[in-house]
């Protein structure tokens, strides 16, 4: 009942918004058009809003689920049109909080003590409110300034129900949307399925974090909060207090004296190093996740919280990104081409040339702009849109990182917005390429994986011998269906054999009776040449045995 009744609600603010004008209605059956031609939202006003804000604002009537997929979803510039990417960009994190008592019965029930035990002060009144968790101040009777992330009541259910919705509503746009398939809704209603559902689980998150800290602190580049493990379960998340200023208050920034061109290039740099070098990436770095340390104007740092999304890359995708990422900086088309095809990223039927020359017809009226105004993470979505033209498969590992790329670009580029991130990446990328081939690095990858193959070691005389006995015994099989085969061919040649001697047979005792009776002889000798030629034609065709 509760499903219906919020599919019912779910009709109504659609039709508020008259999200059925999105729909391409020359692609749509009959029926389709018919009920949206004459439907009850006919009577709503178009309002004169644009089809982005329109969709934007139904997502917030809809509640924190669907505002939290437009989030993901305007993360997929590649799959929408610009207008709607931009104003689903717009959508924040501001949900109603549940009541402080509800949040404080949900910490005493996970940490299993009264919350006069646990803290030493406890704000019931949240700091911040999201989609899935709201967050309150703390401290902790060791002193230290906290505080607690607490998953809403509830929620996981709603998710659940509205997921199902979001499934179904996804097909009926696959199937009825004029550009339904190539927006591939089901998939990506699907990765925000796994994004969401890892959410609820803060012990991920508080795992995310603690790794993060751990690559983090030896650079100091970016402060991440400590953990508080002894406070910390699946529904409740404690850690270290931090204050900040946000990213986006340029202007508090500008009145302290922070460089910011050095803090727009700390940014490109700690996100390759994260991608590269520890091949562990925060993939949910939007302005509301980044607070800046300007306490020392001259040298500025980032903070870096919510850490519930994060991505890494195998050693193939590592190598086969930094190539492909460098053969664009050195607009090398073929050699980019080739990659995609070696790392499997398109078939392996793909004609490197005529994939080369679409590259380059994406790519050069790019670079015909100054290098400050080129913008990276735009270009891989181009590219990505190129190779999806050649059946390139949807690499969840490498959204995630377009996504985050896109992020920590307009970051740096608002922070700076003569942001040269060409002139910061491409060195990057060459030494981390030039170390990892070294002799020092390859040394390090020998030491690194020693422990597994010698632990493998005592293994290989059983491995070999039994490679052996299984090449034996696939080229006894091999044998038998040879025999089987020669045999069910000699089956083949003995039935066609019957079939020719049956059809003689047939026609001698057709002939015996013809001839045996005193007007068969008369018929036979009045028949016209046409005649025996298409009696010779049918038994041709009846004759066993391949034809020409």
């Amino acid at each position: 009942m509760k499903r219906w009744s919020r599919l019912l609600k779910i009709i109504w603010v659609v039709s508020q918004y008259r999200l059925d004008l999105l729909a391409g209605r020359p692609a749509l059956p009959w029926a389709v058009r018919t009920l949206l031609l004459f439907g009850p939202w006919r009577l709503f006003p178009h309002r004169g809003l644009g089809r982005g804000e329109r969709l934007r604002r139904t997502l917030e009537e809809l509640g924190p689920v669907f505002i939290k997929f437009g989030q993901v979803l305007s993360t997929r510039r590649d799959l929408l049109p610009e207008d709607i990417a931009d104003e689903l960009a717009k959508l924040q994190d501001d949900v109603p909080p549940f009541p402080g008592q509800t949040a404080i019965a949900i910490v005493e029930e996970a940490l299993g003590a009264p919350l006069a035990e646990l803290f030493a002060e406890f704000n019931s009144t949240p700091i911040a409110s999201a989609s899935v968790a709201q967050v309150h101040a703390a401290t902790l009777n060791s002193g230290e300034r906290a505080v607690v992330k607490v998953v809403r009541p509830g929620i996981e259910a709603v998710i659940r129900q509205d997921l199902a919705l979001l499934f179904i509503l996804a097909r009926l746009i696959r199937r009825y949307l004029a550009d339904g398939y190539r927006l591939r809704p089901t998939e990506v209603v699907a990765d925000y399925e796994t994004t969401i559902l890892d959410e609820l689980d803060l012990q991920r998150e508080a795992a995310n974090t603690s790794q993060l800290k751990r690559n983090c602190a030896p650079r100091g580049l970016v402060h991440v909060p400590e953990v508080y493990w002894d406070y910390t379960r699946r529904n409740v998340f404690v850690m270290e207090r931090i204050e900040g200023i946000p990213v986006t208050d340029v202007a508090q920034l500008q009145a302290l004296g922070a460089d910011l061109k050095l803090l727009a290039e700390r940014g490109v740099d700690i996100f390759f190093t994260q991608v590269f070098k520890d091949n562990f990436f925060h993939a949910d770095m939007h302005p509301g996740n980044v607070l800046i340390d300007a306490s020392d104007p001259a040298d500025p740092t980032y903070i870096g919280i919510d850490c519930a999304i994060a991505g890494s890359l195998s050693d193939s995708d590592q190598y086969y990104l930094a190539r492909n990422l460098l053969a664009i900086f050195q607009r090398d088309y073929r050699a980019c081409a080739q990659l995609h095809v070696e790392c499997g990223w398109v078939p392996a039927g793909t004609k490197v040339h005529e994939f080369e020359s679409a590259m380059r017809a994406v790519c050069e009226p790019v670079f015909e702009k100054p290098i400050s105004e080129i913008s990276f993470g735009q270009l891989l979505i181009y590219l990505f849109q190129t190779a999806r033209r050649f059946n390139m498969e949807v690499q969840p590992s490498l959204i995630l990182l377009q996504k985050t790329l896109l992020n920590i670009e307009g970051m740096g580029r608002q922070l700076y917005p003569q942001l040269d991130l060409w002139s910061t990446a491409q060195p990057f990328l060459e030494q981390w390429l030039r170390e990892r081939y070294s002799p020092q690095g390859l040394a390090e990858r020998l030491r690194r994986n020693a422990p597994s193959w010698l632990e493998r070691l005592p293994q290989l005389p059983e491995a070999f011998f039994a490679n052996q006995q299984q090449a034996r015994d696939l080229e006894n099989q091999g044998q038998r269906q040879q025999r089987e085969l020669e045999r069910l061919q000699q089956c083949l040649r003995q039935g066609q054999r019957r079939r020719g001697r049956l059809l003689i047979a047939m026609l001698l005792f057709t002939g015996a009776v013809l001839t045996a009776w005193p007007e068969g002889m008369a018929i036979l000798t009045q028949l016209p040449p046409l005649s025996w030629a298409l009696i010779g034609v049918g038994v041709y065709l009846l004759w066993p045995g391949p034809k020409p």
